[in-house]
């Protein structure tokens, strides 16, 4: 295993996904990744938009207008740079993409060549899975590669 991808979302769990993942792979030769993708700009200046990773302060919140893609891009930076500090890696990489969650996981593990993706999974209620899918669900079935799924029921 030299490559590893971890994918987070701005839920206050995200935090959980980080940490687990990094400690899995922390000290081997290990090439790290950390991914957030845009999905709906909307989301992010809803009223259900939550701190990221759980703590407030981490984006300014005028960056989050949903027709500011810019701002949403510089936001994410922001918030995967934030998860890397606290790590405590710099060697570790960021990357932000849009589009549908689940198709950005995969398309990118795939172009760059990822040996294992981790993944969060919220653990929704069963109508929340049959009306929205899970990103989780979709990661895993819909690839090639290994995938590690972290629950992060509250």
């Amino acid at each position: 295993m030299k490559k590893v991808l971890i994918a987070l979302d701005y839920n206050p769990t995200a935090q959980k996904v980080a940490e687990i993942g990094f400690s899995l792979v922390k000290g081997a030769d290990v090439e790290i990744t950390l991914m957030h993708v845009i999905g709906n700009p909307v989301y992010y200046s809803s009223t259900v938009y939550e701190p990221i990773m759980g703590f407030g302060g981490y984006v300014d919140t005028d960056f989050l207008e949903p027709r500011i893609t810019d701002g949403l891009r510089k936001a994410s930076y922001n918030f995967l740079d934030k998860s890397k500090h606290h790590l405590r890696d710099t060697n570790i990489k960021t990357l932000v993409t849009e589009g549908d969650t689940a198709e950005s996981i995969i398309e990118t593990a795939k172009e760059l060549k990822m040996d294992l993706v981790i993944v969060g999974s919220h653990s929704k209620q069963w109508l929340e899975k049959i009306l929205m899918g899970s990103v989780a669900e979709k990661v895993l079935h819909e690839n090639a590669f290994p995938v590690l799924i972290i629950p992060t029921k509250k």
